[in-house]
């Protein structure tokens, strides 16, 4: 309990854009939006947000990943190819910043980069990227698979609608945007990959959700009434 609040203290003050004052003995924090359409439940009270569909690739060890894989967690997502010499290097550059910022959530916080150019980008040339980058392949899948599922989860999924096509052939994919998906398969941030700042935005938004977590997490343990 102790070291739960340790860490909770140590999300919420630094940097300063995440905060947290007590009032009327509740947690008031800064909360992340969501995206994409929402509609209200059958019940009348509830919302229901846009979430990222179900999926299965393959990653660059020949292991399935599936939207299974990140039930419980939270992830960036991003598109990109292993022969890009434009925008993709800055992004992996800034993934990799990512990467080292959560190492200690053993697992907890995830990348998920998809190709956009399946027809080169195999298990074999995905895995000697992974290594090129030093990404930790505990924490980091590059996955490939059909164009068309990868194609449509970019677009219906994480929500790269100004991107029109249908995945055939002559279709191609080319954002810098990253992706943030929280636990629940909701997308909380969209940022600008190429950009140190926008990237900045990105981890301050990653705390902001483990802290969420957090608190939820101690308010169920607190004792009703």
């Amino acid at each position: 309990m102790k070291k739960k609040l340790i860490i909770l203290l140590f999300l919420l003050t630094f940097p300063s854009v995440l905060y947290v004052v007590l009032t009327t003995g509740k947690h008031r924090f800064v909360h992340l939006p969501y995206y994409g359409e929402k509609i209200l439940a059958d019940n009348g009270k509830d919302t229901i947000y846009h979430s990222i569909p179900s999926f299965k690739f393959v990653n660059q060890n020949g292991d399935t990943v599936s939207d299974k894989t990140y039930d419980g967690k939270i992830y960036v997502a991003d598109y990109f190819f292993t022969t890009c010499k434009t925008i993709c290097p800055k992004m992996t550059s800034e993934l990799i910043r990512v990467q080292e910022k959560f190492a200690y959530t053993n697992g907890m916080v995830q990348i998920l980069s998809h190709t956009v150019n399946p027809e080169n980008d195999s298990v074999p040339v995905l895995k000697a990227y992974a290594n090129m980058v030093h990404a930790d392949q505990k924490m980091w899948n590059f996955v490939t698979g059909d164009k068309k599922q990868l194609y449509d989860v970019a677009r219906n999924g994480y929500l790269l609608n100004a991107l029109e096509g249908d995945g055939g052939p002559d279709d191609f994919i080319h954002s810098e945007l990253f992706i943030l998906v929280d636990k629940e398969k909701h997308i909380r941030g969209i940022y600008d990959g190429t950009k140190i700042t926008e990237v900045s935005k990105l981890i301050d938004g990653i705390k902001v959700l483990m802290a969420e977590y957090l608190i939820k997490e101690e308010a169920k343990k607190r004792p009703k009434g």
